[in-house]
């Protein structure tokens, strides 16, 4: 299964430290975000990055993927960050005809990549969704049935997602977000989803990446 990280984003919330360095090149006890995912992936895997703010520094980190037992190739979005939908339609030549594997860059987590024994079947996107954090305010989405839903929101997307490429197939190219066509897409029944209950950490602001730091040194 191809696997797409998406590493575009300017990580503002982690501002002054991503004035100069990319989210996704953030460490976390020494170790990138971006190569700490790229280290769980299965050996020999297809790795696309999208590249936007500062990208040059993550494909100059990365390279071709060989160090890390990967083929990488990169989707270049320069100066217009296209956002979740917008990178993910820009790289469809990248990620072939088959279910592929999105990762958002700046999550942490233990989770198995890409999660075990997922088939989509019927639906045309499967997330997976984790118990909703302390810092979020409000939850993104329900869970019944293994399909997600847009009601009884308990639950938070944890940037984990397979998705089957026809989903994007009424897709302009473009800047937009993905979350409106999963609310459609939920509400016409479309969205499998499955609960992760073990660690997972959006490392979105100085407070969460030291959270994440001292973890990972008690490790």
């Amino acid at each position: 299964m191809i696997t797409m990280l998406l590493a575009a984003g300017k990580g503002e919330r982690l501002r002054p430290l991503t004035e100069s360095v990319p989210k996704a090149l953030v460490d976390v006890a020494g170790r990138s975000l971006i190569e700490r995912h790229l280290d769980r992936l299965p050996k020999g895997s297809t790795v696309v990055i999208n590249l936007g703010w500062l990208g040059l520094q993550i494909a100059e980190r990365v390279g071709s993927g060989e160090k890390y037992g990967h083929t990488v190739v990169y989707s270049d979005e320069g100066e217009n960050i296209l956002e979740t939908g917008g990178g993910i339609q820009r790289a469809l030549p990248f990620l072939g005809d088959r279910p592929f594997l999105i990762v958002n860059a700046d999550v942490l987590t233990d989770m198995l990549l890409p999660p075990d024994d997922v088939d989509l079947g019927d639906a045309q996107v499967h997330l997976v969704l984790v118990p909703k954090p302390e810092f979020r305010s409000e939850a993104d989405f329900g869970l019944k049935d293994g399909r997600v839903t847009n009601d009884d929101r308990r639950y938070t997307y944890s940037g984990v997602a397979i998705y089957n490429p026809r989903f994007f197939a009424a897709c302009k190219p473009g800047r937009f977000s993905v979350v409106p066509l999963l609310r459609e897409a939920a509400e016409q029944g479309l969205v499998s989803g499955s609960l992760y209950t073990g660690y997972w950490s959006d490392v979105g602001t100085p407070e969460r990446l030291e959270q994440a730091n001292a973890r990972e040194a008690r490790a």
